[in-house]
């Protein structure tokens, strides 16, 4: 008989070859971590601050503002009031009134500017402040001083018919469309100037002598270095005083112009005259939108101006 082979010997400090297959280590599930509580979200003290103003303009702006939107759901009405001539007519003469009185006080507002700001007169800066001090009188002032002017028994008709002795007067303009565009443009104008002669306090004279020192005439000058300074200050008034004239009330009514119906005219024709309040309601809200998209225009160009 032969004899098995032996196994080598073992090496000290090394552990004996075996044919088992090595022990896996016990497969132990991962350890959940302990539930807790959420924890409790603390308001911020902004925020905090913010709740009351936001309260009350909710009470006091948005629920009346809901009860119109409301109101104007009636069954029919936008139907009703949307395909009435009344409506047309009304939406028309807003918006050419309130396009031509903008343009009006675009071209005054930038040529009475450029006066105050670069033709040196006496009283340059008092002019200047009363524009400041203007700003802050309501639209029915301007119109009675017109009425005063140019009213029936205005001054201009008195002094007509004293010179003449005619029994009256020629102008009677006042309660026309051209008259309510009048009082708009005079006392909407200011609304531009003030931007304008804010631009143009930040230009630099140097430009303006350098142009001239080149044989620049004034209007060439006007055109070429002051023009393209104004722009951004005409779209930021420009885009205010249209929103103004778009809902504009006291001037068409203190004027007395009868054949002149704009949109807020319209709505309190509707609600006070005709106490048809699902009709005025339908008219509310279409000025409400007309104006918030025109404000939203005049926010984002008075953003573009400001950068």
């Amino acid at each position: 008989m032969t004899a098995a082979p032996s196994r080598p010997p073992t090496v000290t400090g090394e552990a004996p070859v075996t044919d088992k297959a090595p022990a896996t280590p016990p497969h132990h599930p991962p350890a959940t971590p302990p539930h807790r509580p959420p924890a409790t979200r603390r308001l911020s003290p902004a925020l905090l601050w913010a709740l009351p103003p936001v309260a009350l303009l909710a009470v006091v702006f948005l629920y009346p503002l809901a009860l119109v939107v409301q109101e104007s759901l009636a069954p029919g009405a936008y139907g009703e009031v949307l395909g009435s001539a009344s409506f047309r007519e009304a939406l028309v003469t807003t918006v050419w009134l309130a396009v031509a009185s903008t343009a009006g006080c675009l071209v005054l507002g930038f040529v009475l500017a450029v006066v105050i700001a670069f033709v040196p007169f006496p009283g340059a800066k008092a002019v200047a402040k009363f524009i400041d001090v203007f700003l802050s009188f309501p639209s029915f002032l301007i119109t009675l001083a017109l009425l005063f002017l140019y009213g029936t028994v205005g001054m201009a008709n008195g002094v007509w018919t004293d010179v003449t002795g005619d029994p009256s007067g020629p102008f009677g303009f006042l309660t026309t469309p051209w008259g309510v565009l009048l009082a708009e443009i005079t006392y909407f104008t200011p609304f531009v100037m003030r931007p304008l002669l804010a631009a143009f306090s930040q230009l630099e004279t140097a430009q303006l002598e350098v142009a001239s020192s080149l044989g620049a005439r004034p209007l060439r000058i006007v055109r070429q270095v002051i023009l393209p300074e104004a722009l951004p200050a005409l779209a930021a008034g420009g885009s205010l005083v249209l929103v103004l004239c778009l809902n504009e009330f006291g001037i068409v009514l203190f004027t007395g112009a009868k054949g002149v119906t704009t949109l807020p005219m319209l709505v309190y024709g509707k609600a006070i005259l005709e106490s048809d309040y699902a009709a005025a309601c339908v008219v509310a809200v279409v000025n409400v939108a007309l104006s918030v998209g025109l404000y939203v225009l005049y926010r984002g160009v008075s953003r573009r101006a400001g950068a």
